[in-house]
Protein backbone atom coordinates (compact mmCIF):
# COMPACT_ATOMS: atom_id res chain seq x y z
CA UNK A 1 0.00 0.00 0.00
CA UNK A 2 2.50 2.81 0.84
CA UNK A 3 5.66 3.34 -1.73
CA UNK A 4 9.23 1.61 -1.60
CA UNK A 5 11.92 3.41 -0.58
CA UNK A 6 13.50 3.00 -4.31
CA UNK A 7 10.21 4.37 -5.58
CA UNK A 8 10.15 7.09 -3.59
CA UNK A 9 14.11 8.53 -4.12
CA UNK A 10 12.92 8.01 -8.40
CA UNK A 11 10.30 10.44 -7.93
CA UNK A 12 12.68 12.93 -5.83
CA UNK A 13 15.03 12.68 -8.07
CA UNK A 14 12.50 13.11 -11.16
CA UNK A 15 10.59 15.93 -10.07
CA UNK A 16 13.22 17.94 -7.51
CA UNK A 17 14.08 21.64 -8.75
CA UNK A 18 17.78 21.24 -7.58
CA UNK A 19 20.14 18.24 -6.24
CA UNK A 20 19.32 17.46 -2.43
CA UNK A 21 15.44 18.79 -3.11
CA UNK A 22 13.10 16.92 -1.17
CA UNK A 23 10.26 19.59 -0.10
CA UNK A 24 9.55 21.53 -2.98
CA UNK A 25 5.76 21.39 -3.98
CA UNK A 26 6.63 19.38 -6.70
CA UNK A 27 8.32 16.75 -5.21
CA UNK A 28 5.60 16.88 -2.31
CA UNK A 29 2.51 16.54 -4.77
CA UNK A 30 4.39 13.54 -6.95
CA UNK A 31 4.57 11.52 -3.58
CA UNK A 32 1.52 12.37 -2.51
CA UNK A 33 0.14 11.91 -5.99
CA UNK A 34 1.96 8.16 -5.93
CA UNK A 35 0.37 7.28 -2.49
CA UNK A 36 -3.09 8.58 -3.73
CA UNK A 37 -2.67 5.76 -6.52
CA UNK A 38 -1.97 2.98 -4.78
CA UNK A 39 -4.47 3.56 -2.52
CA UNK A 40 -6.80 3.44 -4.88
CA UNK A 41 -6.03 0.40 -5.68
CA UNK A 42 -6.26 -0.63 -2.50
CA UNK A 43 -9.97 0.40 -2.59
CA UNK A 44 -10.64 -1.88 -5.18
CA UNK A 45 -10.36 -4.97 -3.28
CA UNK A 46 -10.82 -3.76 0.27
CA UNK A 47 -13.97 -1.58 -0.41
CA UNK A 48 -14.99 -1.28 3.53
CA UNK A 49 -11.76 -0.21 4.70
CA UNK A 50 -13.17 3.03 5.98
CA UNK A 51 -10.17 4.54 8.00
CA UNK A 52 -7.48 4.06 5.36
CA UNK A 53 -10.56 5.84 3.14
CA UNK A 54 -9.97 8.96 5.78
CA UNK A 55 -6.43 9.09 5.40
CA UNK A 56 -7.12 9.20 1.52
CA UNK A 57 -8.90 12.02 2.05
CA UNK A 58 -6.55 13.39 3.87
CA UNK A 59 -4.21 12.84 1.18
CA UNK A 60 -6.00 14.59 -1.93
CA UNK A 61 -6.98 17.61 0.69
CA UNK A 62 -3.44 17.73 1.30
CA UNK A 63 -2.30 17.48 -2.30
CA UNK A 64 -5.00 20.26 -3.26
CA UNK A 65 -3.64 22.75 -0.96
CA UNK A 66 0.22 22.66 -2.18
CA UNK A 67 -1.19 22.69 -5.63
CA UNK A 68 -3.12 25.59 -4.90
CA UNK A 69 -0.08 26.99 -3.32
CA UNK A 70 2.25 26.22 -6.27
CA UNK A 71 -0.70 27.88 -8.80
CA UNK A 72 -0.43 31.03 -7.06
CA UNK A 73 3.34 31.61 -6.59
CA UNK A 74 3.98 30.21 -9.94
CA UNK A 75 1.22 29.04 -12.22
CA UNK A 76 3.63 28.27 -15.23
CA UNK A 77 5.45 25.74 -12.75
CA UNK A 78 2.02 24.41 -11.94
CA UNK A 79 0.89 23.64 -15.40
CA UNK A 80 4.08 22.09 -16.03
CA UNK A 81 3.23 19.56 -13.04
CA UNK A 82 -0.37 18.90 -13.50
CA UNK A 83 0.39 17.96 -17.12
CA UNK A 84 3.49 15.56 -16.01
CA UNK A 85 1.69 13.98 -13.71
CA UNK A 86 -1.81 13.45 -15.44
CA UNK A 87 -3.50 15.14 -13.35
CA UNK A 88 -6.68 16.71 -13.45
CA UNK A 89 -7.72 20.59 -13.39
Amino acid sequence: MSITPERKAALIKEHAQSKGDTGSPEVQVAILTERIVNLTEHFKTNKKDNHSRRGLLAMVSQRRSLLDYLNKKDASRYQALIAKLGLRR
